[in-house]
């Protein structure tokens, strides 16, 4: 079985990408693809990975911003489901999707009611507490946006590479998994007040676990 570990930059999964190297024990046949960050640059890469090889599972591992204060720094969750959520336009001060737009059929292949949703089996064997996630082109830092994602999507994540794997690997028909530790919450520009470190390194542990679990 070959598996293909994505990351959107080499630090987040510096950890893992250490343990590789030095002792490749784990059962699965891996590769590794760091993309870049944001959404187009992720889907050109892995785009043009799967024409290169095609995988049997995608397992995304990254960062991300958290709207849930009550979760706590350094949590790793799975992504149930992803929304681009600046895919969309303020209008009469409500946000509105290209779905609530009529632009696209909020059904529409790989769409399901607006949401690109993990039906994976593969889900399902992940432990973690699984969530809503929003990808961005721009990162969150206005209490106005916050509150247009949070009445629009509930999400708990928001990333900037996630909805990408989700889309991606949806039309591809490829098995997936996207997991994220929480380094902050959103709006939090203040980098003291984050955790990268135990973020990175928890997120890494879950990875590990997860790949030696297949």
């Amino acid at each position: 079985m070959n598996c293909l570990v994505v990351a959107a930059t080499p630090i987040e999964i510096s950890p893992f990408l250490e343990r590789y190297r030095a002792d490749r024990d784990l059962p699965l046949n891996i590769d590794i693809l760091i993309t870049g960050i944001g959404l187009t640059a992720t889907t050109y890469s892995l785009t043009r990975q799967l024409n290169i090889k095609r995988p049997d599972l995608i397992i995304q591992a990254g960062v991300g911003g958290c709207f849930d204060n009550s979760v706590p720094l350094g949590a790793v969750l799975a992504i149930k489901q992803e929304a681009i959520a600046d895919q969309s336009v303020i209008e009469l001060d409500r946000l509105r999707t290209m779905f609530h737009l009529k632009l696209v059929p909020q059904n529409q292949y790989p769409f399901s009611k607006g949401w690109l949703v993990n039906k994976s089996e593969l889900l399902k064997k992940v432990k973690l507490k699984k969530v809503k996630g929003i990808s961005v082109n721009e990162i969150t830092t206005s209490k106005q946006k916050v509150k247009f994602y949070t009445e629009t999507f509930n999400p708990v994540v928001e990333s900037m590479e996630g909805a990408a794997l989700h889309y991606v690997c949806l039309m591809e028909k490829i098995p997936f998994v996207q997991i994220r530790s929480v380094s902050n919450y959103i709006a939090e520009r203040n980098k003291k007040n984050w955790n990268m470190k135990e973020s990175i390194n928890n997120l890494n542990n879950e990875l590990i676990n997860l790949l030696q679990q297949l």
